[in-house]
């Protein structure tokens, strides 16, 4: 008997769905059950359900557009790179050399 396998090619590749990537499936999926929460919390309030549809309606579109755009701007990792940039100093200041002087003793050294 013959057995057929099918290979994977989708191997070390991010997720993607109808062209979101990677992390902003999740933040789209986020949002959009916060906008469901959003509607019915305003609902209970008393809120008249066609100015909760027409909110929720907009603020939705205004997520799905963000979403995209910032999946096609930063790509698969860049939104990430741009936060993690945010926590770096802008400058090292060092009163001693003597941190920089024990370093090079010790390269010395394994040689």
């Amino acid at each position: 008997m013959s057995s057929v396998y099918f290979i994977n090619k989708g191997i070390n590749k991010s997720i993607e769905f109808r062209g979101l990537r990677a992390q902003y499936i999740a933040y789209l999926a986020l949002g959009l059950v916060g906008l469901l929460i959003l509607f019915v919390v305003l609902y209970m309030m008393g809120v008249n359900a066609y100015v909760c549809l027409t909110l929720i309606t907009g603020l939705g579109v205004t997520l799905v557009i963000g979403t995209f755009r910032l999946s096609h701007k930063y790509g698969k990792y860049g939104l990430m790179k741009k936060r993690a940039r945010r926590s770096l100093p802008d400058c090292l200041k060092s009163r001693s050399r003597k941190l920089f002087i024990h370093l090079k003793a010790k390269t010395h050294d394994q040689h």
